[in-house]
């Protein structure tokens, strides 16, 4: 015996009613609603998303899921949500997830690889499609354990040895190399590389490139300075060590990420050294706070909302059963010079 409708209770659509509304069948309605938009005319996709408002149709993401083998639930995992990089790659990422009909969990590890572990469960037990891993300031250790994920993955800003998967990044040494190349046509006589623990790829990457082009350029002093982000007062004695170094040269300090540059940067204030008449200062990474710092900070600025959207695109190829060999993609970034690296 069938149940009746309870009086005033909303009687809730279904495709067979979207399918009638916008003049077609169930099939089409089921291809816009999976995804499979490109085979539709503009006319029916039009017709068939006008009838979806029209009706407030919510299609059942248990029964799609169980038809299908897809949830269409996409897992992003940040080391630092508190990071601007890390931000703006998330928007990237929920942006093109929204093109595509996908629905996006975002998990913060905070560093913490604990945390790690338990989101790699939590994603697993939602049946996410796969995973996009923003790896910047992620450990070796907390990465190692993705593999056991076996999810579709795409990593961003990392490389990790003998983990095959798809890689987003910066062209680290086409991105040095202008960076350096900027503070050589500026007169900079001597050049100070300040990185955190070269552990990491990209690091390592944009600290060869830099040695490698000084190299190139024998008549200005190339030194390196490696240094924890939490630890002041070492980063205040690499910089004044280097300052009193070279005295009467144009020097500069050149940052490896948006973070260091923060760091340096206060640092200086603490030692009374001005950026842009004592000494030029340049980073990696766009700072919203960039040109309101003194007179302002040469930054490189990273396509990093582009790069979510990369990631995001390279991830649903594999979902949808691409065996093609692992991609490194890599973006081009722009320098964006300002007055702390003047000339004299």
């Amino acid at each position: 015996m069938s149940k009746k409708q309870e009086p005033g209770a909303a009687v809730r659509a279904t495709i067979r009613d979207v399918a009638s509304a916008a003049k077609t069948g169930k099939t089409s309605v089921s291809r816009y609603l999976n995804g499979e938009k490109h085979l539709l005319s503009d006319d029916l996709k039009e017709r068939i998303g006008r009838a979806i408002s029209l009706l407030d149709y919510q299609p059942s993401q248990m029964a799609r899921s169980l038809k299908s083998g897809h949830t269409r639930l996409i897992g992003l995992i940040l080391a630092d949500i508190t990071n601007p990089y890390s931000v703006d790659v998330m928007r990237g990422v929920e942006a093109a997830c929204r093109q595509e009909g996908l629905t996006l969990l975002v998990c913060n590890t905070n560093n913490e690889l604990d945390q790690e572990k338990h989101y790699l469960q939590l994603l697993s037990s939602y049946r996410v499609d796969g995973m996009v891993v923003n790896a910047v300031g992620m450990r070796e250790a907390a990465i190692s354990t993705l593999q056991q994920a076996n999810l579709p993955m795409v990593l961003i800003d990392r490389k990790v040895a003998d983990f095959a998967c798809d890689v987003i990044a910066l062209n680290n040494v086409e991105a040095t190399q202008m960076m350096t190349d900027h503070l050589l046509q500026q007169g900079f006589e001597a050049v100070l590389f300040v990185t955190e623990p070269a552990n990491v790829n990209t690091r390592l990457d944009r600290l060869r490139a830099f040695l490698q082009r000084m190299q190139q350029s024998p008549e200005c002093i190339a030194e390196q300075g490696e240094i924890e982000l939490s630890n002041t007062g070492g980063l205040e004695t690499l910089l004044r060590d280097f300052v009193a170094r070279h005295p009467g040269k144009h020097k500069a300090v050149m940052c490896v990420n948006g973070a260091l540059t923060l760091q340096v940067a206060r640092a200086l204030r603490r030692l009374d050294i001005t950026w842009g008449p004592d000494i030029g200062l340049s980073g990696f990474d766009e700072l919203v706070w960039a040109d309101l710092a003194g007179v302002g900070i040469t930054t490189f600025r990273q396509p990093t909302y582009e790069m979510g959207v990369a990631a995001l695109g390279q991830l649903v190829t594999r979902i949808q059963g691409s065996t093609a060999p692992v991609k490194d993609l890599e973006f081009s970034g722009e320098l964006i010079a300002r007055a702390s690296t003047a000339r004299r």
